[in-house]
């Protein structure tokens, strides 16, 4: 099992001493946050947000897909949020390859096409965060009133620059 065991048996300590059975679904700070899922970004660290104040959607890059989209809408329209905020990061792997690297490596290791997928890799860190801001304020199901903040956290000094 690897490291899963080890996982497992963490969720069997932490049931023990649970105490968040008392919050809502609604995020109670009414943010929601689309940031990469690299290993180093621990959001709530970085936001200074305890569990139950902020939605946290991630995924490789912090991009805008429809599937980030549909969560986006879902938690306004379902949870109340009013705020959203998109968070890259430095020394991203999606800045260090390309789409069509990343195909011929699948297709290469599974020999089958890998064409219809997009992996979303960027080259300019600065102007992926602006395009994912742009990307959820033109979003028809997105109130054009919900600000949407862009930034970029530092992996080396742990500090946060807002871009947009």
């Amino acid at each position: 099992m690897g490291q899963i065991q080890d996982v497992f048996n963490s969720n069997e300590k932490y049931v023990k001493d649970y105490r968040y059975s008392h919050l809502k679904p609604m995020p109670s700070k009414k943010i929601a946050v689309l940031a990469c899922m690299d290993a180093r970004l621990l959001i709530e660290d970085i936001l200074g947000l305890s569990i139950g104040e902020a939605n946290i959607i991630r995924n490789a890059g912090g991009i805008a897909t429809e599937d980030a989209m549909r969560s986006l809408i879902v938690s306004h329209e379902l949870l109340g949020t009013e705020e959203f905020i998109v968070i890259n990061h430095t020394d991203c792997g999606m800045q260090k390859f390309s789409d069509e690297h990343i195909r011929n490596n699948i297709k290469q290791k599974y020999n089958k096409d890998p064409s219809e997928l997009q992996f979303y890799t960027f080259a300019d860190l600065e102007e992926n965060v602006r395009q994912q801001v742009e990307k959820i304020k033109t979003n028809p199901f997105i109130p054009k009133d919900i600000p949407v903040y862009g930034c970029v956290y530092d992996t080396q000094t742990g500090r946060l620059r807002r871009i947009v």
